[in-house]
Parts: structure tokens; C-alpha cells; sequence
């Protein structure tokens, strides 16, 4: 007579348990509309509002007509410390010509940004974002991470890591001529 009862409860519970789950679930709309998308090749650049160093406003859709490398990066990060001389010499090279170099700074505090800007002598425009928004909207895990935005806005490469010169120049052609 036990095993009866017992099973009877574990069958009870597990229809409890399932109309639980069934009635509190999301619906498929919500589910969906909840989540980003994630910033994909050939699909528009999700735009965005930061501060550079200096102050100064820079919304992402306003440099339409120019090719733009967005770089998301971070002071302690050691592979933005290696790829960073490589994004000025294509900055520096390609600057007259269109190109935007804009460096994403995750999370930390303008000084910090400041001063390794300076002591890498980069010349390229920083913005900050500290709170991480464009970095989520992005959908930034490592760093760093790069993408590579076309004249029109439209995403048409993304590298995630460290970027050498040969790598660097083959998705520059992606974008700018």
C-alpha cells in the first residue's frame, strides 16, 4: 500500500510541477522582444551615445559616410596593449582618406584611459563607457573585441581578440578601399 501512495504523490508533484511551469511561462513575443540582438556581419551597427576623454559627444550613426573600426578595450587587457600600435598605424595611414579609429573603453575611469593613451602616444578618438551599456549592446565577452563598419553603417567584420598588422589590413579592405 506504501509504494502505491508514494507513487501517487511523485505523479501528484510532477503534475503540479508542470502547470507551474506552463502557466509562468513567458510568452513567445516577450521571450524574444526581451533579449538584444547580437550585432552580426552585413547587419546594421547598433547605434550609440558616449563620452570621449575630452568631454565631447559621439553618437556612432553620425559618422555615417566614413569607414569606422570600433575597438572595445581595456587598459589591463595585455592583447589591447599589443593591437593598439597596430590600430594607429592604420588610423595615422588612413585618417585623411575617412577611416575612424573609435576605442570603446570598458569600465574604467578617464584617468586611467588618459594616461594609457598617452603612453601609448595613441592619437585615435577614446570614449568611455563605463557602465558597460555599449559593451552589452555589443555583446562584448573578451576583449578585445573589433568591428569593422562599413560607409553606409552596415557591420562587415567582427574579429574577437588580438588583431596583428596582416589581419588588421585584410578586414580594413572589408570597409574602406
Amino acid at each position: 500500500m506504501s509504494k502505491r501512495i508514494l507513487s501517487l504523490v511523485i505523479i501528484g508533484v510532477l503534475i503540479v510541477g508542470s502547470a507551474w511551469i506552463w502557466l509562468n511561462r513567458l510568452p513567445e513575443s516577450a521571450s524574444t522582444a526581451a533579449r538584444p540582438a547580437i550585432p552580426l556581419a552585413g547587419h546594421p551597427a547598433p547605434d550609440f551615445t558616449l563620452q570621449t576623454l575630452d568631454g565631447e559627444t559621439v553618437i556612432l550613426s553620425d559618422l555615417r559616410g566614413q569607414a569606422v573600426v570600433l575597438n572595445f578595450w581595456a587598459s589591463w587587457c595585455g592583447p589591447c596593449r599589443a593591437e593598439m600600435p597596430e590600430l594607429e598605424q592604420a588610423y595615422q595611414d588612413n585618417k585623411e582618406g575617412g577611416l575612424v579609429v573609435l576605442a570603446v573603453n570598458q569600465g574604467e575611469q578617464g584617468p586611467i584611459a588618459t594616461d594609457f593613451m598617452r603612453n601609448y602616444g595613441l592619437t585615435f578618438p577614446v570614449v568611455l563607457d563605463q557602465r558597460l551599456l555599449v559593451s552589452q549592446l555589443y555583446n562584448t565577452n573578451s576583449l578585445p573585441t573589433t568591428f569593422f563598419i562599413d560607409r553606409n553603417g552596415v557591420i562587415r567584420e567582427q574579429v574577437i581578440g588580438q588583431m596583428n598588422t596582416a589581419l588588421l589590413d585584410e578586414r580594413l579592405r572589408s570597409i574602406y578601399p
